[in-house]
C-alpha cells in the first residue's frame, strides 16, 4: 500500500517541474545566440537565406519563451510551497540573484519585443542585429543569476548559523560561492552546445526526408559547425567541474565513480555494476584516468567514499547518470567533427542518409545529457538540500496535499507540452521556406 510522504512528493514534484522546465530553458538560453549568429552571417554574406533562418527560429524561440514562463514561475511557487524551511533559512542570503534574475527576464522581453517588431524597418540590418545583443544577454544573464543560487545550495558561504539564527550576511560572497564560476560556465556552454543540435537535428530531418534545398544545407552546416565549438567548449568546462568535486564535494565525484576506498593512481570507471558488498562487476576501467581528472596528476590520490559518514553519501545510481551523459557528450562531440572534418575534405558520405540519421538523433540526444546532467548535478547533492547545513527531508512541507498539486502539475505540463509542439508544427508547416523565401523575394524586388 502506498503510504503518502510529503518529502518524497516534494521530491518528484519538484523533479518533474525542473524535467520539464530545464527542455525550455535550455533552449531559451542558447537558440538567441543562435539566431544573432545567423543573421551577422546573413548580413555580412548578404544571404537571404541565413536572415530567413534568424527569422524562422526567432518564431520558434517566441513559443518556447512562453512556456517556459509559464514552468519557471512554477518553480518560484513551488520553491515556497514545498521547501518552506529551506526557503526560510537560504532565502535571507541567497535572494539577490533570485531578484536579479527578475531584471535579466525583463530585458530580455523587452528587447525580445523590440527586435520582433522591427524587422525590415532598419535601412541598414545592422541596426537591427544590434536589437538581439540584450535579449541574447538577459537570457544568459537570467541562467547566470538562478544557476548562482543552485551553485550556493552545493557550497553555501556569505554567512553564520549560530542557533538557528543566520548573521553576518554577506549577499556577494553568497552569489560568487566556490561551485559558481565552473557551474555558471557549465549550463551556458552546454545550453549554447544543445541549441545548436537541436536546430541541427531539425535540419537534418528535412535532409533525410529529401528536401535537399539549400536553406537547409546552409542551416545544417552553421549548426553543426557552432555545436561542435561548444562541444570541446563543454569537454573542457567539464574536466573543471571534475576538479572542482575533487576539492569541494568529493563524496559526490566519488559516489559517481564508485570510488570506495581513498587512493592514489585511482582508475576511472565506466558504466558495471555494483554487487551487495560493493565490489564494482563487469566495468571498464581507465587506469589513472580518476586521479587525473581530479588533480591532474595520474599519481594524485582520490578520496574515497568509506571516508564519509554513510548517512552523507549520495546514491550510488548517479554513477549511471554521469556515464551516460558523458558518454553522450562525447558521441556529440565526434560526431560534429566528423561532419566538420568531412566539409573540408569535401567527404560526400557526410549528407548520406545514416549520418543525417545521426545528426537528426543528436538534438534529442543532446537534451538527454542535459536532464542527465541535472540529475547528476541535484541526486548527487543529497541527502543535502543545503550542503553541509540543511538535508532535503529538514526543509520539505508537512503538507498533505503535495500529491494532489503532482497530479494537478502533470496534467499543466502534458497540455502545455501538447500544446507547444502542435503549436510549431502548424505555424512552420503553414509556412515552409520555400514559400517565405518567394514572399521575400517579391518583397525585396527579386533579391534572394
Amino acid at each position: 500500500m502506498w503510504e503518502y510522504d510529503p518529502v518524497l512528493f516534494s521530491r518528484l514534484l519538484t523533479e518533474l517541474t525542473l524535467t520539464f522546465h530545464i527542455i525550455f530553458a535550455t533552449i531559451g538560453v542558447g537558440v538567441p545566440l543562435m539566431i544573432a549568429i545567423a543573421q551577422w552571417v546573413g548580413i555580412r554574406k548578404n544571404d537571404e537565406h541565413y536572415i530567413l533562418l534568424a527569422r524562422r527560429w526567432t518564431r520558434g524561440f517566441v513559443i518556447t519563451v512562453a512556456v517556459g514562463v509559464v514552468t519557471g514561475t512554477a518553480i518560484g511557487l513551488q520553491l515556497s510551497l514545498l521547501w518552506p524551511n529551506f526557503m526560510q533559512l537560504a532565502g535571507q542570503v541567497i535572494s539577490l540573484p533570485l531578484f536579479m534574475e527578475t531584471f535579466a527576464f525583463f530585458f530580455e522581453a523587452i528587447f525580445l519585443g523590440i527586435y520582433l517588431y522591427t524587422w525590415d524597418r532598419f535601412e541598414n540590418q545592422k541596426k537591427h542585429l544590434l536589437l538581439l545583443i540584450p535579449v541574447a544577454i538577459g537570457s544568459s544573464a537570467s541562467a547566470m543569476f538562478i544557476t548562482m543560487v543552485n551553485a550556493f545550495m552545493n557550497t553555501p558561504q556569505g554567512f553564520e548559523l549560530k542557533d538557528g539564527v543566520i548573521t553576518n550576511i554577506e549577499p556577494l560572497a553568497a552569489m560568487f560561492n566556490p561551485a559558481t564560476p565552473t557551474k555558471v560556465a557549465h549550463v551556458l556552454t552546454t545550453a549554447y552546445m544543445t541549441s545548436a543540435f537541436i536546430l541541427a537535428s531539425i535540419a537534418a530531418w528535412h535532409l533525410l526526408r529529401g528536401n535537399r534545398h539549400i536553406y537547409h544545407k546552409k542551416a545544417l552546416h552553421l549548426t553543426v559547425k557552432t555545436a561542435f565549438i561548444f562541444s570541446v567548449a563543454s569537454a573542457l568546462v567539464g574536466d573543471l567541474s571534475g576538479k572542482f568535486l575533487a576539492e569541494y564535494q568529493p563524496e559526490k565525484l566519488a559516489a559517481a565513480e564508485w570510488h570506495f576506498e581513498t587512493s592514489t593512481h585511482a582508475p576511472l570507471v565506466m558504466f558495471g555494476t555494483l554487487d551487495e558488498n560493493n565490489d564494482v562487476k563487469n566495468a571498464i576501467k581507465i587506469p589513472y584516468a580518476l586521479s587525473i581528472l581530479a588533480h591532474n596528476h595520474p599519481g594524485a590520490e582520490v578520496k574515497g567514499l568509506n571516508e564519509f559518514p554513510k548517512d552523507e553519501i549520495p546514491p550510488l545510481y548517479i554513477h549511471y547518470l554521469f556515464d551516460l551523459m558523458v558518454t553522450i557528450g562525447v558521441l556529440l562531440t565526434i560526431v560534429s567533427a566528423i561532419y566538420w572534418l568531412g566539409k573540408q575534405l569535401k567527404w560526400k558520405w557526410i549528407m548520406s542518409k545514416p549520418f543525417l540519421a545521426s545528426l537528426v538523433a543528436a538534438g534529442p540526444l543532446s537534451m538527454l545529457a542535459i536532464e542527465l546532467g541535472w540529475y547528476f548535478a541535484e541526486v548527487g547533492r543529497q541527502p543535502w538540500i543545503l550542503r553541509g547545513y540543511m538535508k532535503t527531508a529538514e526543509a520539505a512541507t508537512s503538507s498533505g496535499h503535495v500529491d494532489t498539486m503532482l497530479v494537478a502539475f502533470s496534467i499543466l505540463y502534458l497540455i502545455l507540452g501538447i500544446a507547444s509542439v502542435a503549436v510549431l508544427i502548424n505555424m512552420f508547416r503553414k509556412n515552409p521556406v520555400e514559400k517565405e523565401l518567394a514572399e521575400r523575394s517579391l518583397e525585396q524586388g527579386g533579391v534572394s
